[in-house]
């Protein structure tokens, strides 16, 4: 049995141990120590990461009670090596952790459900709660989680005896036997947990809670702790802040500009779609009785596209083919009424290096071809 350091101070970042063994498997060294202060992967918490007698942690898992480092050079059994763990990783975890708890008692008491999973991520932690959950509900959770982290109350952990486990009241998700670790924020939550805290609420920071999704039959809920919330705080409010300047506006009145531009550019976009409806008319009515006609416009939306191919039909009385970008990329729409046009897009893609196809009278794609190739294609009377 490996001796947990880490379960005796959460805040130890060097240590010495000494090597009971170190092998190698599948391009890395597993090393086992007499006692590490590395955490393990579990409980929905990352591993630590850090040095070991000069060669890399990259992973540390737990296994039959001994805790496997996972390194990226080989150390001496029986020798003392020197561990490090990397300080800033283990200690945002530790406020990930920490804040999800806080959060987790909060809303469980609250609402009367449960946590039903728990994962630190790169970026954010996500939470599941079989509940649903409307935005004020979140807000309220958020609300009291920070009164309670800027209260700063000191975090209880202990190994209670079965007797005392029995009579006490925590969160679970699955059941436990053995010895039982009880990590509790006093009068916001009680909790069976294996990973690594800080010391008291203070030092979470904050807590801010992103997103609240429906997921299976709950909710789940995208939630940064400490740094991660600050520096999740500071990038919105840098692209608040840009947003705010582009649009010559008060930092607090962005949302208020973007819907005045939204409505100017629907207005534009109605205008749009007259002047472009006119304009196919347009063509439509120069090309009447044309019979079989090949267009090669500049870049367009695919319902401008098709909408111009099927007016163009209907006047020339023969094949419309319309090529709509530039640059050697072009969309395609092929219509003609009685015809069978399926043959004639799978040689089109073949020779024009394209992708699509449709139905018999009326066909859609794109090509990577010159306007050149496009008119000799065409021009070869397929």
């Amino acid at each position: 049995m490996t001796e947990k350091l880490f379960y005796e101070d959460a805040f130890l970042r060097e240590f010495t141990g000494t090597v009971l063994d170190c092998r190698e498997e599948k391009g890395q060294w597993v090393v086992v120590l007499d006692r590490t202060a590395f955490y393990p992967e579990g409980g929905g918490q990352p591993a630590d990461h850090g040095t070991l007698g000069g060669v890399n942690v990259v992973d540390v898992r737990e296994k039959d009670g001994e805790v496997l480092h996972f390194c990226d050079g080989k150390v001496d059994i029986g020798t003392a090596v020197q561990g490090a763990v990397d300080w800033e990783r283990r200690f945002d975890f530790m406020q990930q952790h920490s804040g999800e708890h806080i959060v987790s008692g909060i809303l469980c008491g609250k609402f009367g459900c449960d946590n039903v999973g728990f994962h630190i991520g790169h970026e954010l932690v996500t939470i599941d709660f079989n509940a649903e959950l409307s935005i004020d509900d979140v807000i309220f959770v958020e609300n009291a989680a920070n009164r309670y982290i800027w209260e700063d109350r000191p975090i209880q952990i202990n190994w209670p005896s079965p007797a005392e486990l029995d009579a006490l009241e925590y969160r679970s998700k699955k059941a436990l036997i053995g010895a039982v670790r009880i990590v509790s924020w006093p009068e916001a939550d009680c909790c069976a947990c294996c990973g690594t805290h800080v010391k008291s609420s203070g030092q979470v920071g904050m807590v801010k809670l992103i997103s609240c999704q429906k997921f299976r039959e709950g909710v789940r809920i995208e939630m940064a702790a400490g740094g991660r919330a600050l520096r999740w705080i500071n990038q919105i409010a840098g692209q608040n802040t840009k947003v705010s300047q582009l649009l010559s506006a008060k930092p607090g009145e962005t949302a208020a500009a973007v819907e005045r531009l939204q409505k100017d550019v629907y207005a534009l976009r109605g205008r749009v779609a007259e002047l472009e409806e006119g304009d196919f008319i347009r063509k439509a009515g120069e090309l009447a009785g044309k019979g079989d006609v090949l267009l090669i416009e500049g870049a367009m939306a695919g319902d401008s596209l098709r909408k111009l191919c099927g007016m163009v039909k209907e006047q020339c009385g023969g094949r419309c083919a319309v090529f709509a970008g530039s640059d050697g990329m072009y969309q395609y729409a092929v219509g003609q009424d009685g015809a069978d046009l399926r043959g004639l897009a799978k040689a089109l893609n073949a020779q024009l290096n394209g992708r699509g196809g449709g139905k018999p009278e009326f066909v859609q794609g794109s090509v990577k071809a010159s306007e050149d190739e496009i008119r000799k294609f065409f021009m070869s009377g397929l």
